[in-house]
């Protein structure tokens, strides 16, 4: 089963402006300065350009729904048991939506591949997960835990590397290669897959 290794991503050095007269005060001749003129200085500029590596990528999600509000999973087992006062998503097993994307530096700061054995848990759970401060995606302790997912009698077990901003709380975005252990990527979502942590 392929393994998601971390590599080093290089941050691309920051651009200057060009030196053009939209960047410099150009003299204008007297007569024309007594009425004001609307110039391109006061245009925004944008700032996307200032982000640091360390902002969190999202993955983009192949549904065309928008993702339902946060509710109790359907957990039909281990999960009775509370005694760490925890969501309920930490223990038992859940039951959600399977979709596949288009793998590649995922939030916990893993370049994956399509062929790598991964998958995106939903900003929900990722950004809610114990002992994550918010601080730098990369270090919250849900990256790298293992789940076993299950769709009609095929399962797969992945590596959680990602967030997906699209999913439910208990939904799971796959690569495409594990996606394909569960199902044929014409079906595109798998309604009623359970998942647990190993």
């Amino acid at each position: 089963m392929p393994v998601a290794e971390p590599e080093p991503v290089m941050a691309a050095p920051l651009r200057k402006r060009s030196d053009s007269k939209r960047c410099k005060n150009v003299e204008s001749d007297p007569a024309s300065s007594a009425t004001p003129t609307s110039t391109p200085e006061n245009t925004p500029t944008p700032t996307s350009h200032k982000q640091t590596p360390t902002s969190t990528p999202t993955p983009t999600s192949h549904s065309s729904s928008s993702s339902a509000a946060p509710q109790s999973t359907q957990g039909s087992s281990g999960g009775g048991s509370g005694s760490s006062g925890g969501p309920s998503w930490l223990t038992g097993t859940q039951s959600g939506d399977g979709t596949y994307y288009a793998t590649g530096l995922g939030a916990c700061g893993i370049v994956n591949h399509d062929t790598d054995y991964i998958a995106a848990v939903s900003h929900l759970l990722f950004d809610n997960y114990p002992g994550y401060n918010g601080v730098n995606p990369n270090n919250n302790p849900v990256c790298n835990r293992q789940i076993k997912a299950n769709y009609q009698g095929k399962s797969v077990t992945i590596t959680v590397t990602d967030r997906c901003t699209g999913c439910a709380v208990t939904d799971l975005d796959f690569s495409p290669s594990a996606f394909s252990q569960l199902a044929d990527f014409a079906v595109g979502r798998l309604h009623g897959m359970t998942w647990e942590w190993v």
